[in-house]
């Protein structure tokens, strides 16, 4: 294998972004290197809930916001990728859900649901009843009120797959990476004491990212971490359920996900208001019964007896914001050859791929480089948490 290897980009970071990125790139031709220190998704992508959003969530208080329609298009693009039809070829992605639900315990507010029955909200949002109901909400002691969004969930650990599969031969396990200057112009990184050039490089390593521009000598863009105190869920009597259930603010109460476990059993993975500031401050034992707690009142009939549990802290890295609010879409920063960014969330993965692209197309960057990959070393898949905390 040489020693220099030459490609047409570069990328770091193998989460959902360096992997969809990449392989856009390779669709269009361009040769690539996508290096990834650990796992392939085994930090944020693999723990996140495989929620396609549409921006319903973010318009809870009862009007459309720059978030929500940011993100509008992600499940029509989504969809079609998984048909094979998009950008991509995702037809081995299992989808766990079609639709993910909104559901309110005990009647929604006014406002809110004259917004759901608005024009703005006209085929995106539907009210469901009877055996439309998702299987856990279809018991005779439910009483509320349930939509069902233009959305998807999908099962993360088969798109890690998928994509991989799509990257070929241009993954390479890499822990150190040095940067490669000349004339004080960076060319390129040195990964584990190889060298490999490329016309533009690409940092998409989430949290990692932060210690990656330090190695590069750089403070900017600045990053920031919101926190998650996620919550599992395991046992033989729980029905499938994707839904955000509403509390009396802007943010869903709990948001619930429901994953295939390898032993056949079914995973609720439980975030929303629980996972954030009071679940992020709580210590996991009490986090697990605050967990109990909300099952308990919202789905009484939910036999919790044997059912195992376990907490899963997550940081979600973003671009910096002003008071550290959520951005609104995915982040791209430049600087010569070198483009830093964050897809924000899964369903944005697309969008952050959009950004590189045009940045090449507005650059003239057109494929050149063909190197030789071959017999490099490749990063394992990530494991799902609740194979690692609940085999």
């Amino acid at each position: 294998m040489p020693s220099a290897i030459s490609t047409d980009v570069l990328i770091v970071g193998a989460g959902v972004a360096g992997l969809w990125l990449n392989a856009r790139l390779r669709r269009q031709g361009y040769s690539t290197v996508l290096v990834e220190r650990a796992s392939l998704g085994g930090e944020q992508t693999i723990k996140s809930q495989g929620i396609i959003h549409g921006g319903i969530k973010y318009a809870l208080h009862g009007s459309l916001t720059g978030a929500s329609e940011a993100i509008a298009d992600m499940p029509r693009r989504w969809r079609e990728a998984l048909a094979g039809s998009g950008e991509l070829n995702l037809d081995k992605v299992r989808l766990l859900s079609d639709a993910h639900y909104l559901w309110s315990p005990g009647g929604l507010l006014g406002n809110v649901t004259s917004f759901f029955a608005s024009k703005a909200m006209r085929g995106r949002v539907d009210q469901v009843k009877g055996e439309q109901l998702p299987p856990a909400l279809q018991d005779r002691a439910f009483k509320g009120k349930v939509y069902r969004l233009a959305e998807l969930v999908i099962d993360v650990p088969s798109l890690l797959a998928n994509l991989a599969e799509l990257a070929g031969d241009s993954l390479l396990a890499g822990e150190h990476i040095e940067p490669l200057r000349e004339a004080d112009e960076l060319v390129g990184l040195r990964i584990d004491g190889r060298e490999i050039r490329a016309q533009r490089i690409v940092l998409s390593a989430g949290a990692g990212t932060e210690d990656l521009l330090k190695a590069l000598g750089l403070s900017q863009p600045a990053m920031q971490r919101r926190p998650l105190h996620m919550v599992l869920a395991k046992g033989p009597n729980l029905k499938p359920l994707y839904a955000h259930c509403l509390g009396g603010g802007p943010k869903p109460r709990i948001t619930v996900t429901t994953h295939p476990a390898a032993d056949g059993q079914w995973v609720w993975y439980l975030g929303g208001d629980l996972a954030e500031a009071d679940g992020v401050a709580r210590e996991p034992a009490a986090q697990i019964a605050a967990a109990q707690k909300e099952v308990a009142s919202l789905l009484p009939w939910v036999d919790q007896s044997q059912v195992r549990w376990a907490t899963l802290r997550v940081d979600r890295a973003e671009p910096a914001q002003s008071g550290q609010v959520r951005p609104d879409n995915a982040f791209l920063a430049e600087q010569q050859r070198l483009l830093v960014g964050w897809p924000t969330k899964l369903a944005l993965a697309p969008d952050f791929a959009d950004h590189v692209l045009a940045k090449l197309e507005r650059d003239g960057i057109r494929p050149a480089a063909q190197a030789d990959l071959s017999d490099l070393p490749r990063p394992a898949l990530g494991v799902p948490a609740w194979e690692q905390l609940l085999p």
